[in-house]
């Protein structure tokens, strides 16, 4: 995921969420068509099988290019997970940036804390097994991305502006609770409804935003 989007936030002092992208990288049209296909192919194994149950090579056969190519331009699944999801987070940042409140910028830092754990969890949650591959492909991998560096310079911003300490160990805390290995322990093994982990989780945005 690139985090690429920037913009003002709420606040008398409209502060601006860090630019976390390194610049455009331009394809050869080649290159282009061949990622196309991958992500397609991918997307089509993943929602018949599971993300967990295709393999990087069945992933190759099935768009018909080679495996070199798939590992390097991809690495692994947890690769393919992040590049299916970045369409889907791209646009929850850019509502994040510039939609209507209180997601987006003109309401109070609480209440926009509050609505944006509730739109990341419902991404979360509907696309649950591409998030967790995402996250648990490589030790360290869900911290590695820019979604996640997006996120939280997005929560400790909000969390600043409440006037709270110990920001970082805050953001830490409520990102680490919307983590998809978490969401789906809540929701398939403890069988938890999604409304009720959202009303907790709201109460958990809220309490972590007093000061």
């Amino acid at each position: 995921m690139s985090g690429n989007v920037n913009g003002p936030q709420s606040g008398s002092s409209r502060a601006e969420l860090p630019v976390i992208d390194v610049g455009v990288v331009h394809e050869r049209s080649d290159a282009a068509r061949n990622r196309l296909r991958v992500l397609a192919a991918a997307e089509r194994l993943f929602a018949t099988r599971g993300a967990a149950g295709v393999t990087m090579d069945e992933v190759a056969a099935q768009a018909g290019v080679g495996k070199g190519t798939l590992y390097r331009r991809f690495g692994d699944k947890g690769g393919l997970a992040v590049a299916l999801l970045d369409e889907r987070e791209m646009e929850l940042q850019a509502r994040v940036l510039g939609g209507q409140p209180p997601l987006g910028p003109g309401a109070l830092a609480a209440d926009r804390l509050v609505a944006f754990v509730a739109a990341y969890l419902e991404l979360v949650a509907a696309q649950l097994d591409l998030v967790l591959m995402s996250e648990t492909s490589a030790p360290g991998a869900r911290s590695r991305t820019g979604a996640h560096a997006f996120w939280g310079q997005h929560v400790r911003l909000l969390l600043s502006e409440a006037g709270v300490g110990d920001v970082d160990l805050r953001a830490d805390v409520l990102l680490a609770a919307l983590a998809a290995e978490q969401v789906r322990h809540w929701l398939d093994e403890d069988q938890r409804d999604l409304e009720r982990v959202g009303s907790a989780l709201a109460g958990v945005a809220l309490a972590l935003a007093q000061p």
